[in-house]
């Protein structure tokens, strides 16, 4: 029986309650994981597409695209690899179905990720080169790079069409599984890991030395470099343990203890996955602003009235928007105002 989803478990067939160390625990775990991430996903669409009409911000494009493809990651594995063919169905689809979800699934899971490295880069020339933050990160281009992005992972998906089932016992791997797996490996946790210690790090150093050197008056970090050291600290975190297992699988084999092995694998699955149901929380717990906006929306939605506006609708921009200055010592600098044409692109109206 094929079955060999980039999540499995650990034996290459479907789960059986009976076989499972866990028991019913990753039904009810994914069940809760579909039911709380994926109406939190579609809500903080909902939030951060209000925002980007109203503020034409890039860092919440890219928040809004990531969102997007969390919502695909839960669909295509939490609901259609876990629940519905491990546990509803208890057996595969149909093989060319089979291996079109394998590879959407492959693309959702490195567009989740490869998502957050532009994001990384806006944080980063926000914070280091503010003067130029505008001219280079403007609502047109950050569009061109979120198709990029979803182009890109989805064409680069095709090889994991032949994607190895590693969770078979008596799995023997080969040199093309090895660069299959390693390719995976690398460019789903290695290569957007280490942009993102490089990137943070300076970010961080940055922050701390204009704190030190200037004292501003209201200094803030930014709501959304917050976010963002955030959510790139618990992927490297919550991902962790299922790299490790997929290296183990690809070179261990016999498995001699295949029921703890199994058990390791499946928790390190729940972890994984659990970083495409957090965000919201994420951004409720640091940002006023979104905490505001999704009670306003959820008593909106639970009495049937209409939301009132909220927040002012200016697209106006300037230099105070850095998350290192303050609008309190804005006059020390030379101010720079940009308002975006109708394709997008930043225009210098006054200086």
């Amino acid at each position: 029986m094929e079955h060999n989803h980039i999540f499995n478990n650990s034996t290459g067939q479907p789960h059986s309650l009976q076989s499972c160390p866990l028991g019913l625990l990753p039904v009810i775990y994914y069940s809760a994981l579909l039911c709380l991430g994926l109406p939190a996903n579609i809500l903080t669409v909902i939030i951060l597409s209000q925002l980007v009409s109203r503020r034409q911000k890039s860092s919440y494009n890219y928040l809004l695209a990531l969102a997007a493809a969390d919502i695909l990651v839960l669909f295509l594995i939490v609901f259609v690899d876990f629940l519905l063919e491990d546990f509803i169905l208890s057996q595969p689809l149909p093989p060319s179905l089979n291996k079109a979800v394998q590879v959407l699934e492959f693309s959702s899971i490195h567009t989740s990720i490869w998502i957050t490295v532009p994001l990384t880069v806006d944080r980063y020339i926000a914070v280091c080169h503010p003067l130029k933050y505008h001219t280079v990160s403007y609502p047109a281009r950050t569009r061109k790079v979120i198709v990029t992005v979803y182009l890109t992972c989805l064409l680069t998906s095709a090889p994991y069409y032949w994607w190895p089932d590693l969770w078979q016992v008596d799995y023997s791997s080969s040199m093309a599984h090895q660069v299959l797996v390693w390719a995976h490996c690398v460019t789903v946790y290695l290569v957007p890991c280490s942009i993102f210690f490089v990137l943070n790090s300076i970010i961080v150093h940055k922050l701390r030395r204009r704190r030190s050197c200037f004292r501003l008056r209201g200094y803030s970090t930014g709501k959304t470099t917050a976010i963002l050291l955030t959510i790139t600290t618990i992927f490297a975190i919550l991902w962790a343990p299922r790299v490790v297992m997929i290296l183990y699988h690809l070179y261990v084999s016999p498995i001699a203890s295949a029921r703890v092995v199994h058990l390791v694998t499946d928790v390190a699955n729940m972890l994984a996955l659990l970083n495409t149901g957090i965000n919201f929380f994420l951004y409720c717990f640091i940002s006023k602003r979104f905490r505001g906006m999704a009670a306003a929306m959820l008593r909106a939605f639970f009495r049937c009235q209409k939301q009132p506006v909220q927040f002012y609708t200016n697209h106006n921009f300037s230099i105070t928007s850095s998350p290192w200055i303050s609008p309190a010592n804005s006059h020390c600098i030379k101010m720079l105002v940009y308002q975006y044409d109708k394709n997008g692109k930043p225009v210098r109206i006054s200086s």
